[in-house]
């Protein structure tokens, strides 16, 4: 069985990165794809493992550390030949897949044969650099799961009856952007169509939220560079210190493992209306305290927007405006 091997950053995937892949699944019975990682990256390289895994299912994906001085000619392209004979167990490659000028060299020290694969990217001219500097100029050359990191995200949460679902809704419209509805009240009424009340458990919030982010995410492989989320993990675990009195860490896990570009809290200050399944009027002072006391703990720009529905729109698209005068997006 022959191994083939590619090794790159892939910062991010592109499409480029998937013909190299291809060319070496084409050439060789096993391919193993070697992802450097160094702390500082702007992608983890988990997250970019975990996309090339799912574009290249028949590949074996790999992640290293980045911790080999570059620019040093031979010494650099030995010590990397020594650390990808480690990574492999002991045996190199047969083959070497790159479109890189070190890639002969590379692969000479693990006595293995180089392919050279579009050296001057024709086929495909996209590079990382590029993409890092404006995805959106191109992303035709990002496949979905790609495109999704650089979507910037914006959540709208707070209180019962503060107007969240209306804000998200205007706020697509205005930028004629996606938005992603609130899966708990979907949740809430399929119960409530059952049962005159709902039994709360830890797992029902755990459902939701998992549900929220899975559309979510669902929602960012299909639409542009912004997306308008009702809700967030965030949200659903100071409902679940609501109804439960006291925290979810498995919620609190999800929440922490999600981040936005901006957070939009909706205040309590418009007037409570009861839709026949609402019961929080009692509490909603309480829960907009929490969350901006939740806000105040993570690292995202957040702002409470008051007032009018004017008002409140006008004050959410004159940050996101800011948000979107920069090029570069991602999570």
């Amino acid at each position: 069985m022959s191994v083939g091997l590619v090794i790159g950053k892939f910062l991010p995937p592109h499409r480029g990165h998937s013909y190299l892949i291809e060319t070496a699944c084409a050439g060789a019975d096993r391919v193993v794809v070697v992802v450097c990682a160094r702390p500082d990256d702007p992608i983890p390289a988990e997250v970019r493992a975990d996309m090339l895994r799912e574009l290249h299912p028949r590949a074996t994906v790999v992640v290293t550390p980045d911790d080999i001085p570059d620019d040093r000619g031979e010494v650099t392209s030995r010590a990397w030949a020594a650390r990808t004979v480690e990574l492999l167990g002991g045996a190199g490659p047969d083959v070497v897949f790159s479109s890189e000028e070190y890639g002969p060299r590379y692969a000479g020290f693990m006595g293995a044969r180089h392919v050279s694969v579009d050296p001057q990217r024709r086929r495909f001219p996209v590079s990382g650099t590029a993409v890092r500097t404006d995805p959106w100029a191109g992303a035709r050359f990002l496949a979905p799961v790609v495109r999704a990191w650089y979507v910037r995200r914006i959540c709208v949460l707070g209180a019962e009856s503060t107007g969240t679902t209306t804000l998200a809704r205007d706020l697509a419209g205005h930028y004629g952007c996606a938005w992603v509805p609130e899966y708990g009240r979907t949740f809430c009424a399929r119960r409530l169509a059952r049962a005159a009340t709902i039994d709360w458990r830890t797992e029902d919030f755990v459902h939701i939220a998992r549900r929220q982010q899975a559309d979510e995410d669902a929602a960012a492989r299909r639409g542009g560079r912004l997306l308008v989320c009702d809700t967030d993990a965030l949200a659903t675990s100071v409902w679940h210190e609501r109804y439960l009195g006291a925290g979810s860490p498995e919620v609190a896990r999800l929440a922490a493992a999600r981040s936005y570009a901006l957070y939009l809290l909706t205040g309590d200050d418009i007037p409570f209306v009861q839709d026949g399944t609402r019961d929080g009027e009692h509490v909603r002072a309480w829960m907009t305290g929490r969350f901006r006391q939740a806000l105040r703990a993570r690292a995202e720009p957040w702002i409470e927007v008051r007032g009018s529905r004017d008002d409140r729109l006008a004050a959410a698209t004159a940050r996101i405006d800011r948000l979107l005068a920069r090029p570069t997006g991602g999570r």
